[in-house]
């Protein structure tokens, strides 16, 4: 009995280490982010960081990959936040639901089928999720500091069937969420089974 919650402490103990190790390299990754000129406004920028909470939540579970993304979230709220905590939200929301469906599909079917099918589902869920938190939570927050004229105006130069927020996000928002679940996904793809064996051991 001694032996076998010995085991699980260490078990805990090493599953904790692992997250915050993954928690740390995504708060690093959400500094570096790129804007895609031409195709988006410049506010609205790429990043990878939810890679590693992709391989935590395949390796470690849907909850620990939750729980990295929460953690990165909460530092990026708390050290370098520009929007008195709405984007983390949203942030935490998006890249939440993106990596626990992911994670979710993978721990029943642990093969590249059950991967593929878990970027699918992942990537419509995080469209979805990116278009409700940016038409009620980002883009208002937005409009305090820059007239939602503006905000339009800056999509309506890259596409014209942009005229108010509604058509913002069917035209802007959806496909940026796209390409970035899609960069995601190549990204994990290749090198998921090297991440967790590593993260195995």
């Amino acid at each position: 009995m001694q032996q076998i919650i010995k085991k699980q402490r260490l078990m805990s103990t090493n599953t904790m280490t692992k997250v915050a190790i993954l928690s740390a390299i995504s708060y690093i990754l959400m500094f570096i982010s790129l804007p895609i000129p031409g195709i988006f406004p410049d506010f609205l920028k790429i990043d990878i960081s939810d890679v590693p909470a992709i391989f935590g939540g395949m390796s470690l579970g849907p909850i620990a990959g939750f729980i990295i993304v929460f953690i990165k979230n909460l530092f990026q709220a708390m050290t370098a936040s520009t929007t008195a905590w709405i984007g983390e939200i949203a942030n935490l929301l998006i890249g939440g639901s993106y990596v626990v469906i992911v994670s979710l599909i993978y721990r029943h079917k642990k093969d590249i089928k059950g991967l593929l099918i878990g970027f699918i589902l992942g990537t419509i869920a995080m469209i979805i999720v990116g278009c409700l938190t940016n038409y009620y939570m980002l883009l208002p927050f937005y409009a305090k500091v820059m007239p939602m004229e503006a905000i339009i105006s800056m999509g309506n130069i890259i596409n014209p069937r942009i005229t108010d927020l509604g058509s913002f996000v069917i035209w802007m928002i959806a496909p940026f969420n796209l390409v970035k679940a899609v960069l995601i996904s190549l990204i994990t793809l290749p090198l998921y089974k090297k991440m967790e064996v590593i993260l195995k051991k």
